[in-house]
């Protein structure tokens, strides 16, 4: 049933509206007889104007998460988490309504606009930007890890292995934040598949890189692609010894030739977690002087090396080290400091910040985290922090 202008201007002086104040063109709205969509058939999502940009350029967004995961959209480059906001007003949806500023540059007159409603929600999908979640990234690889072309491992078939489309199905991450991770766990293809290096593997190959830097008496700081590829190839797969040196060092060209610049922090820190990894604690003054001669001739230990793999206990006698390593905490915020201090009832901020520094979101720092997830005292005139909640 259609409106006329004149029960149309009845509606408005029983409003007490004054219609000179309005726009001339008028909306009746209505649901066609068996027609429109139910609530829910239909999802509204409200995204910011970059995103935007993005669908109306013709980029993708892409929803990631198994049954058990809170779902999370991903664009190219960054993860937001998907919340439903609930709105105490009706949403309608009118194809090709038209809005006031439109309306105000068409020449309108006193005309009525009959208008069929497609659909109603009263409801929201909400973004909110979020750190990606890719701890289950190592998971998967370390189901697998490589050690070697000869080992029984990669003779057996039935051991999973992930392609690239593989991880952006299961991984709830954007494309480029998972590539990143990959550079960060020193992953590599190996046919057609990302694979992280067993830990002894990876120690073996460097191994073999370290001690023929020694053996030709070459500086660490200019080691050549080429040669290293001739004397260790009979040994090792290139590809393996030059990803090697890919995560040891820096590559550099000089007068056409690759050189790599290996890295004594790095070379430092895989040195301790081999000394560590086998050893549940370390006396510190035992564990010191070991490491340092462990390490290759000419390359200084110091603690600085080990924040995020290892901590040490300064109140027990004699002092101790041992590994924990920030990979191996939760990914949740709450659970980490719960996890913490389970561990160490009180932290100085230089011990707990390398291990929750990856916490920190956008706008978030340090400082902040420890303020929502801590309280903090004075003990012996050191600032410390403690669990703002009982820990079982």
């Amino acid at each position: 049933m259609r409106r006329t202008r004149e029960e149309v201007d009845a509606t408005l002086q029983i409003a007490k509206l004054n219609a000179a104040e309005l726009l001339p063109a008028v909306h009746c709205l209505g649901f066609g007889p068996g027609a429109g969509a139910a609530a829910g058939d239909f999802c509204l999502l409200e995204l910011e104007p970059s995103l935007c940009q993005q669908l109306e350029a013709g980029h993708s967004l892409v929803i990631r998460g198994d049954k058990d995961e809170q779902a999370v959209l991903c664009s190219k480059d960054k993860t937001y988490d998907l919340k439903i906001a609930d709105t105490s007003n009706m949403l309608l949806f009118i194809p090709g309504c038209k809005t006031p500023d439109q309306l105000k540059t068409e020449e309108t007159h006193c005309n009525i606009i009959h208008t069929e409603i497609f659909g109603f929600s009263n409801n929201y999908w909400e973004l909110r930007r979020c750190r990606p979640k890719l701890k289950k990234l190592k998971k998967l690889l370390m189901e697998n890890a490589y050690e070697g072309p000869d080992s029984q491992k990669e003779k057996d078939s039935n051991h999973s292995k992930y392609t690239t489309e593989d991880l952006l199905d299961q991984i709830q991450a954007s494309e480029e934040e998972i590539m990143a991770q990959l550079q960060v766990l020193n992953a590599c293809e190996i046919e057609g598949y990302w694979r992280i290096l067993d830990f002894d593997y990876e120690m073996k190959l460097l191994n073999h890189i370290t001690q023929l830097v020694d053996s030709e008496s070459w500086s660490f700081g200019k080691v050549p692609l080429n040669t290293c590829l001739q004397e260790l190839g009979p040994l090792e797969p290139e590809e393996m010894i030059e990803h090697c040196l890919k995560c040891y060092g820096k590559r550099y060209v000089e007068e056409g030739e690759v050189y790599f610049e290996l890295s004594a922090d790095k070379i430092c820190r895989a040195t301790a977690q081999m000394l560590l990894q086998n050893a549940v604690k370390f006396n510190l003054a035992e564990f010191e002087e070991v490491w340092q001669q462990s390490v290759p001739e000419g390359m200084i230990t110091t603690l600085d090396q080990l924040k995020g793999l290892a901590l040490v206990d300064r109140q027990s006698r004699p002092e101790i080290i041992f590994l924990l390593k920030v990979d191996d905490l939760p990914e949740d915020n709450q659970e980490r400091f719960n996890s913490l201090f389970s561990l160490r009832e009180k932290w100085t901020e230089e011990d707990i910040a390398p291990y929750i520094q990856d916490l920190c979101g956008e706008k978030q720092t340090i400082g902040t985290l420890l303020t929502k997830y801590s309280r903090s005292s004075i003990q012996n005139g050191v600032k410390v922090y403690n669990s703002r909640r009982p820990i079982s």
